[in-house]
């Protein structure tokens, strides 16, 4: 079958269209791809420089959307069900991934809205509602709030009670984070924090969602209201910022790492209750995944360039049929 590797650790320049065996199933379920999420962690693991490593060769992607070829007698799933899941080497014709990393996909998506489905929504609840404690009411500030995290985190906030302001850097990206449901908008490019204390009357915000880091760590520990929390999501701007403490102190704020990852690996059942909490955002209509590029899975590549010049808006998604 088709699938698409990382024969080395160059980033994009190391994708190669290749044929691999069939996967074994071991229990869990066969699925027929048909798109995948593309994340950035995926670029970062491409080129050798993500926590969780992969050594060569390794199929591309851990989110999928498809149609399940078999399924274990005593699971809740049929063959012919639409899903969207967790399965490692998901940019392939077919991919095996454990029942429990499952979900069916609602009639009313598309299979590239079920790619982009899963690590972002995820990462929102775990951030927002268990690391972060929002409450009905709190102003959430999210920083690259145009990309596949960022519109995730925007209608999950919403959906919890938030009051949403945007960060973006072109009207281009202030139109995708408004569609995702942004009550606010200020610009990176310009004073946003400034902005965003406007806003809010002065007060500053409850919450800031960061994927992005570098920079703007300063301004974002002055836009918080005092005893406020920074998510910190990751580092798509590149830098890791050193945080000063006092400034910690001084505002009575917490800085909060939300890692999905290592969620996962020390909670047991943490991915069961963030599952559930997903399914119920899902039913209430909360949830509507902004699906951007969409990449043909011999174009595979392209998707990782678009993460790694930034220039992507809502998830990046590769059809595989």
């Amino acid at each position: 079958m088709r699938a698409l590797q990382v024969i080395e650790l160059t980033g994009p320049d190391g994708l190669r269209l290749t044929n691999v065996p069939e996967p074994a199933v071991g229990g869990g379920l066969l699925v027929e791809v048909h798109a995948v999420g593309v994340n950035y962690p995926d670029l970062l693991r491409s080129q050798g420089l993500y926590q969780e490593k992969r050594d060569p060769p390794y199929i591309l992607g851990d989110e999928v959307a498809g149609v399940v070829l078999d399924a274990p007698a005593d699971s809740a799933f049929a063959r012919g069900e639409r899903v969207a899941g967790w399965a490692r080497g998901a940019a392939a014709d077919r991919v095996a991934g454990p029942v429990d990393a499952f979900v069916r996909l609602p009639a009313t998506f598309d299979f590239e809205s079920g790619a982009a489905l899963m690590l972002n929504y995820e990462t929102a609840i775990l951030a927002l509602e268990i690391r972060g404690r929002i409450s009905p009411g709190d102003v959430v500030l999210v920083h690259g709030a145009a990309g596949g995290t960022g519109t995730a985190a925007l209608q999950v906030a919403k959906a919890l009670g938030g009051r949403t302001i945007a960060v973006v850097s072109s009207d281009a990206k202030e139109a995708v984070a408004r569609r995702a449901g942004a009550d606010e908008v200020v610009r990176s490019d310009g004073p946003w924090k400034d902005d965003a204390v406007r806003l809010t009357a002065g007060q500053g915000v409850k919450i800031v969602f960061d994927p992005v880091g570098g920079d703007r760590m300063l301004d974002t520990i002055r836009v918080l209201a005092t005893g406020g929390r920074w998510l910190v999501i990751g580092f798509v701007g590149g830098a890791i910022p050193q945080i000063p403490a006092n400034r910690v102190l001084l505002k009575n704020i917490d800085v909060v790492g939300s890692y999905f990852g290592g969620y996962l690996d020390t909670q047991p059942g943490g991915r069961q209750l963030i599952d559930r909490r997903l399914a119920e955002l899902l039913d209430g209509g909360h949830i509507r995944p902004i699906v951007g590029p969409v990449h043909e899975l011999a174009d595979g590549a392209e998707a990782l360039r678009d993460l790694a010049e930034r220039r992507a808006t809502g998830k990046v998604v590769i059809k595989v049929r």
